[in-house]
């Protein structure tokens, strides 16, 4: 993922400190952790080449990486449906992969409805990319809406409408990163208390050059976290720290899911990046999350 990127000399010079807790939160974070949140760990893509021979064997297939993906993260970040609208028979192939496992598939909403639409009659395109994804059935984790950075608050009233549309039994979170969905305390304040009224979550996006976007909010009682690392520059980790602590604190006052999908500039270390946060987050909260396994057992750790 390239938004947000900044050349890597100025990394140091950011404070990359997560904001304050929003009052907002305490309408859904009741103070009591539940008995057993949802917690899913992921990348973008399966499809990276340069897995193979570290988390992936050495001579895999590309028709085999979704294959071996699984065996590592128990998510994914479905940013296949944003270029194309997939039959149901196509996408029961890739939950063939994941058969037997808790994996959720995360669908990304088509560009052609999110970006080239004004979100107006675009009920025949959602109708069929919504009947393609159900075909992962239980395998189906929450569908994410990424609205183009040129989507202004100006178009608000057709994004609220949009999102009112869509199927009640469904879970869905919204991205928007045009700068005025945050500049402006009154356009932040109607826009995530809209969400809350339609039970929509809000995606949270860590990155280097856009720290409006991560913005804490949690309009229910999940999280959708796009973290954008910077290829194990040493901010990297700090900030992991920072997100161990606030997802700490969430789960212990009612988090009911997490979805936390791990991006780079260079996706080739994701791997590395998942391996740490994986080992805190267990050590600090009590868990059992599985992590990579690399294939020589070196994770640079």
């Amino acid at each position: 993922m390239d938004f947000g990127r900044v050349d890597e000399t100025l990394l140091d010079e950011i404070d990359f400190k997560l904001s304050a807790e929003p009052l907002f939160n305490k309408q859904v974070l009741k103070g009591k952790p539940v008995k057993k949140p949802e917690i899913y760990l992921g990348c973008a893509k399966w499809g990276r080449k340069e897995w193979i021979g570290k988390i992936y064997p050495k001579g895999t297939k590309e028709k085999d990486f979704l294959e071996q993906y699984v065996h590592h993260y128990n998510s994914i970040e479905l940013n296949a449906t944003h270029y194309k609208i997939y039959s149901p028979a196509d996408i029961r192939k890739w939950g063939e992969k994941a058969k037997g496992k808790n994996f959720k598939f995360c669908p990304k909403v088509p560009q052609s409805i999110s970006h080239y639409s004004t979100l107006v009659n675009a009920d025949v395109q959602t109708t069929a990319f919504l009947e393609g994804v159900m075909a992962l059935e239980d395998q189906l984790g929450p569908i994410f809406l990424q609205v183009s950075d040129k989507y202004s608050p100006n178009r608000k009233d057709n994004l609220f409408k949009y999102l009112d549309s869509l199927p009640k039994d469904l879970s869905f979170y919204l991205e928007v990163r045009h700068p005025e969905w945050f500049a402006d305390a009154a356009i932040s304040k109607e826009l995530f208390g809209t969400l809350r009224e339609l039970n929509v979550g809000a995606v949270i996006t860590d990155t280097a050059g856009r720290r409006d976007v991560c913005h804490m909010h949690l309009p229910t009682s999940g999280a959708f976290i796009r973290y954008v690392g910077n290829s194990l520059h040493p901010t990297d980790y700090t900030r992991i720290d920072d997100w161990i602590n606030r997802i700490k604190f969430w789960l212990d006052h009612g988090l009911k899911e997490l979805y936390f999908f791990m991006h780079m500039h260079d996706e080739a270390f994701s791997p590395e990046l998942t391996v740490y946060m994986v080992d805190k987050l267990n050590a600090a909260c009590g868990l059992k999350l599985q992590k990579p396994a690399f294939v020589n057992g070196n994770t640079l750790f």
